[in-house]
């Protein structure tokens, strides 16, 4: 079976009320759903806040799940939409805007081989540098290993967009790391 049969089992149960099934389906996504919250708001209270009300949510919306997406899909687009609605709330910066030309970069594996440990500061220091909507493609990418086209029904935008926000979130961590590292 599946993480996503498991997922499905468990929130159909959860639909009809089930505490334990909405316990064990905490249990399966709540790390990861943390990590990817945290990422984008970099505070621990706000992101643990976050993680509840998302999960407030599908307690409430569990039935509404159609099963045209993966579970995670749909958690993790609950998760990002609270994001961000916190992010605006804090700044009055627009959070979607992307000015950029089309432009696809299509190999979301190019990064892979710099998440070695020895790194991961400098990693977390340049992703931290990111606009909030590059960041989110490339923490859904490569932390979720999730297709551009799961990233794109995430956070709601064409798949060609998702492709143009992590081209231009890969030069510009291209343009950090070399910065940093000295290279």
């Amino acid at each position: 079976m599946t993480e996503n049969d498991t997922a499905f089992s468990l929130l159909k149960r959860v639909s009809k009320g089930d505490e334990t099934a909405f316990a064990d389906f905490y249990n399966l996504f709540e790390k990861r759903l943390y990590l990817f919250i945290k990422s984008k708001l970099n505070d621990s209270f706000e992101a643990a806040d976050i993680l509840n009300e998302t999960f407030l949510e599908v307690w409430r919306k569990a039935e509404t799940f159609e099963g045209r997406s993966k579970v995670s899909t749909w958690l993790f687009g609950i998760a990002y939409y609270k994001t961000v609605d916190r992010m605006r709330k804090r700044t009055d910066i627009p959070m979607d805007s992307d000015n950029f030309p089309e432009t696809a970069d299509d190999s979301p594996d190019a990064m892979a081989c710099l998440l070695t440990a020895e790194k991961s500061d400098h990693i977390k220091f340049c992703l931290d540098t990111l606009k909030a909507v590059q960041r989110a493609v490339m923490q859904l990418a490569f932390f979720e290993d999730l297709p551009y086209s799961e990233i794109a029904l995430i956070v709601d935008c064409p798949e060609n967009t998702v492709k143009t926000r992590m081209f231009h979130a890969k030069q510009a961590m291209k343009r950090c790391l070399s910065n940093r590292m000295g290279g």
